[in-house]
């Protein structure tokens, strides 16, 4: 397998992942703002697309409503970009709205099928992103500090994992 010789290009970005997402968790509050600070440039960008492409086809019957929303694509970006530290806490308050719904939605699942195997452990997930996302909530504005980059840190360190794993698997398949 040709892809099997370059097992060590997988191994090499897999750790330079994991180096990054712990100097990430040293850093989370940084990770934080410069990924709030991306954000509202991605937005940024999407909101003058948007308005380039509603002046292009200005003909089109909802040409204002396109506008209107790459207008606040734009805003949102530059609020963003301006006021990181608000802008995370924003984002976080939206995470942890996010949770508490999950939580609560799948405590009532679990709780309505109570006859399957295995629904106590939904009911425990649902309980845990309850918790979590009140917990976000009730530390607002400090875990809006680092929940982002935590986040970042995290998927960082898993993905490294997984392309060491994928590389030393691919070793593995290398005839001696």
């Amino acid at each position: 397998m040709p892809l099997a010789r370059k097992w060590g290009l997988f191994v090499a970005i897999g750790t330079l992942l994991i180096v990054l997402g712990f100097v990430s968790c040293v850093e989370v509050v940084a990770v934080t703002l410069a990924s709030t600070i991306f954000i509202g440039a991605l937005l940024v960008f999407a909101g003058i697309m948007q308005g380039a492409h509603a002046l292009a086809v200005r003909d089109w019957g909802s040409f204002l409503l396109a506008l209107l929303v790459g207008t606040l694509y734009v805003v949102a970006g530059g609020i963003l970009i301006a006021e990181p530290v608000s802008g995370s806490t924003a984002i976080t308050l939206f995470a942890s709205a996010c949770f508490m719904v999950v939580g609560v939605t799948r405590a009532i699942i679990a709780v309505q099928h109570r006859e399957l195997a295995g629904w106590g452990l939904i009911l425990f997930s649902g309980i845990i992103s309850l918790v979590v996302g009140l917990a976000l909530y009730l530390t607002l504005p400090w875990s809006g500090l680092w929940l982002i980059g935590t986040f970042v840190a995290v998927e960082l360190i898993v993905s490294g994992v997984s392309w060491v794993q994928f590389g030393l698997a691919l070793r593995a398949t290398q005839q001696p």
